[in-house]
């Protein structure tokens, strides 16, 4: 009864549009106050405690990463290296915009930043070769989706945090699924190309001189994204030791190799690196404090029970779990949504017998593609509002890229293979 008035309190405050920590908070402190009169301090201890953990400083150093790519000229080189291997294709402009996405995943590690960079990049050059903007818009959103996937993304560093799991493996687990889901997204966007007759990028057949020159300028990508990668799986240095380093190279790639990057840029970077990382800190401990509350009320055994009552079925429990997280994702955002659930779910996700890394990537999934949904996904209504967009033109225009998605989550979901195979 306690926790479902604390569950009420927050949903009414997430509808009267506060901001996310701050409708967690209220409900926190509420339960301190006026349910079970605990002593505020706790509640205080239990909101900046998480926040002291030295790990969690991977998230500014990643933030900042992507930040910082849009003024590299990194992106526009790796556009054309895409345009390289999927120009020649019917609707070759949506199949580079998703291959950017994930090339760029690799080194972003933020789908909003991948989201808002190719946005402004790709979309208006999609509706001048006779793309439909929204439709453009779907598939620059779905692309970033990948983002959260590929390493490093600070969706698999938060996981690791929270599941207590390697976070070096967690970016090896993503390796494979990330591959795997934008190819399913290219084969959508390549069907829907075809049937509306969108045209390929490039007409002209590709000459030795051109590969070479094109790769040649985007070897800095490459470097890299070897650097964070391989020095984290040859343990070299830690995941945030790896932001650290990342954010080193991007800056020497813009001031010195490429030579495109003005230190006004590195200004607005940190600027927005500051506003970007209170944002997802806080988030972060307002949703500790409430899985606390939720441990105090016991909500983790009543879930456990709940879903062995249902079934002892792994393969059944997973599909409970998606239908449950794509509704919730609908409605919370997503880095909270995992912050509160892993917790209570991971006791029965072992007893199950799941490995701890797949039910992440699972999450992880699962928790992008509510990012694409409304009435609040993050990634649908940044790109909307950037582009000029309607939420419903979107949506409308966005059913293959769903239908990609979906079948991209059942795959990662009975397909554990996928997650574990370079993570063992």
């Amino acid at each position: 009864m306690n926790l479902s008035i604390v569950i009420l309190i927050m949903l009414a405050l997430f509808a009267l549009n506060l901001r996310l920590y701050v409708g967690i908070l209220m409900a926190v402190f509420a339960y301190f106050i006026f349910i079970n009169q605990i002593p505020i301090q706790i509640a205080v201890q239990r909101f900046i405690g998480p926040a002291q953990n030295s790990s969690l400083l991977a998230i500014p150093f990643f933030i900042m990463l992507g930040t910082v790519m849009s003024h590299t000229g990194i992106a526009e080189r790796m556009i054309k290296v895409a345009d390289l291997f999927v120009g020649r294709l019917r609707g070759g402009m949506a199949l580079t915009n998703i291959l950017v996405s994930t090339l760029m995943g690799g080194v972003s590690a933020s789908n909003l930043a991948d989201s808002a960079m190719l946005t402004r990049m790709m979309v208006p050059e999609m509706e001048k070769r006779g793309y439909d903007r929204a439709f453009s818009c779907a598939v620059t959103a779905a692309g970033s989706l990948i983002t959260p996937i590929i390493p490093p993304g600070i969706a698999l560093i938060i996981y690791g945090l929270i599941a207590d799991v390697s976070i070096g493996k967690m970016f090896m687990a993503g390796i494979i699924p990330g591959i795997v889901g934008a190819a399913i997204l290219m084969f959508a966007a390549y069907t829907t190309s075809v049937r509306r007759g969108y045209k390929a990028s490039r007409t002209h057949r590709l000459t030795g001189k051109e590969l070479v020159d094109t790769l040649a300028s985007a070897w800095p990508a490459v470097v890299l994204i070897l650097a964070i990668l391989g020095g984290i799986r040859a343990n070299i240095f830690t995941p945030t030791e790896a932001g650290a380093v990342a954010v080193t190279l991007v800056l020497v790639i813009g001031f010195v190799i490429y030579r495109e990057m003005r230190v006004s840029h590195v200004v607005d970077a940190l600027i927005e690196t500051t506003k970007s990382t209170a944002s997802v800190l806080l988030v972060i401990m307002a949703s500790s404090a409430l899985a606390w509350v939720f441990s105090m009320e016991q909500a983790g055994q009543s879930l456990a029970q709940l879903i062995s009552s249902l079934t002892s079925n792994p393969y059944v429990f997973l599909l409970l779990l998606n239908i449950v997280l794509l509704f919730l994702g609908m409605l919370i955002e997503g880095t909270a949504l995992m912050i509160v659930l892993v917790p209570l779910l991971l006791p029965t996700v072992k007893a199950l017998g799941i490995d701890p890394i797949h039910f992440g990537i699972v999450i992880i999934v699962n928790l992008s593609i509510g990012t694409l949904t409304p009435p609040v996904g993050t990634v649908m209504l940044m790109v909307c509002n950037i582009a000029k967009v309607k939420v419903s033109d979107f949506t409308r225009q966005a059913f293959s890229m769903y239908a990609g998605l979906f079948a991209f989550l059942l795959l990662v979901t009975y397909v554990p293979i996928l997650s574990t195979l370079l993570s063992r």
